[in-house]
């Protein structure tokens, strides 16, 4: 399964109704949804500035995620931005890899 964070920020909408139903409703919603595409919810963490939750998800595919995040923003209640993560062995893999570019210019 592919990992991803998902940094969230709420809408005025949003902040409302995470004062009305506190911060465990919303891990065991994002659980819920999860669940829904085959996934899990590793990590959910509220934090202060720009984004005002940091969660890291393990999903079974990028269009999981994609559906995830698609879901939640349609919502109107929040804005989402899908950061893919790799681990050391998937970054190994990569650096072995022989592709042919040409770079701007040259």
């Amino acid at each position: 399964m592919a990992k991803f964070l998902f940094h969230v920020s709420y809408t005025e909408e949003g902040v409302k109704g995470v004062m009305k139903e506190g911060g465990t409703a919303r891990l065991a919603a994002a659980q819920k949804l999860a669940q829904s595409l085959g996934g899990s919810i590793e990590v959910f963490y509220f934090a202060f500035g720009d984004t005002d939750v940091f969660t890291i998800g393990e999903l079974p595919d990028h269009a999981s995620a994609a559906a995830l995040a698609l879901t939640i923003a349609a919502s109107g209640a929040v804005t989402v931005k899908t950061t893919v993560l790799m681990t050391p062995a998937e970054i190994d893999q990569a650096s072995k890899k022989s592709p042919i570019y040409r770079p701007p210019g040259k």
